[in-house]
């Protein structure tokens, strides 16, 4: 292994400010506010050099909707994949499952929930009684340098709302 060209690039979107009243959880749909926050995160990544080879993404209407910005703001070209092991409910082992399904790829953008990423993000990192405070908005980026039974990834970088917005 030489380099940048053997590491899988893993980022980590959490979904964007929701509206707290819907039908059915599964519904909840981005507030305007999270869409205008969610484009300056996603403008930060830009400039960070994100280009994800897959985007994946919960299936609930507040993932799907922070995806399909990922998508536009973020020039990615292919379809966005919808899987049910990043549904809040779900567990780091099978979100791990999916990415080591996706070896292949360089850069994966993976669109959910908490609790799920703040643990997943601990876990990604070999450490999974890590405390990781994960808002809505925000990115993280862990390098992936081998797949085996449980991960040890290597944190590049977390940015906020808050950052992001900072930078305006």
């Amino acid at each position: 292994m030489n380099g940048e060209s053997s590491v899988m690039q893993v980022h980590l979107l959490r979904h964007g400010v929701a509206e707290e009243t819907a039908s059915n959880d599964a519904e909840r749909a981005l507030t305007m506010d999270g869409r205008k926050k969610l484009r300056q995160i996603l403008q930060t990544a830009v400039h960070a050099e994100v280009h994800p080879t897959l985007i994946l993404t919960s299936p609930l209407k507040r993932a799907v909707q922070t995806a399909e910005i990922a998508k536009q703001v973020l020039g990615y070209k292919s379809n966005i994949l919808r899987t049910k092991a990043l549904i809040p409910g779900s567990n780091v082992e099978e979100v791990w499952n999916e990415i080591r399904a996706h070896r292949e790829e360089a850069s994966l953008l993976l669109v959910g929930h908490n609790p799920l990423f703040e643990n997943l993000a601990a876990y990604l990192l070999g450490s999974p009684e890590l405390q990781v405070d994960f808002k809505k908005g925000a990115l993280l980026r862990v390098d992936i340098e081998t797949f085996p039974a449980h991960p040890r990834g290597i944190l590049r970088w977390f940015l906020t709302a808050r950052l992001a917005d900072s930078r305006a």
